[in-house]
């Protein structure tokens, strides 16, 4: 059974950095296009980033020049490099791996942002 769980989350200051870790169990990690999204509280989960297998990232537009998505497939690891964060980048962030066998998600980790 395939795993995924993320790790790194934590309270930092405004314009502090975090660096997210997506694990995953089995061999589906380097033929999965990994997503992280979020979800703040009280709003809609939220597309964050994605970087295919082959290495072609995507970003959302608040998120952009600030995070970067990085995966390495030896590892079975996925990153999410964030800095100059912000305090509306609280939320719950998650790691979602879809391969053409399933989707699949991890329990978030959270981010808190604040002075």
């Amino acid at each position: 059974q395939v795993q995924v769980a993320e790790s790194g989350g934590g309270l930092v200051q405004p314009g502090g950095s975090l660096r997210l870790s997506c694990a995953a169990s089995g061999n589906i990690f380097s033929i999965s296009t990994m997503y992280w999204y979020r979800q703040a509280q009280g709003k809609q989960r939220e597309l964050v980033a994605a970087i295919t297998g082959g290495g072609i990232t995507t970003y959302a537009d608040s998120v952009k020049g600030r995070f970067t998505i990085s995966r390495d497939n030896a590892k079975n690891t996925g990153y999410l490099q964030m800095n100059s964060l912000k305090p509306e980048d609280t939320a719950v962030y998650y790691c979602n791996l879809i391969t053409r066998a399933g989707n699949y998600w991890g329990q978030g980790t959270q981010v808190t942002v604040s002075s």
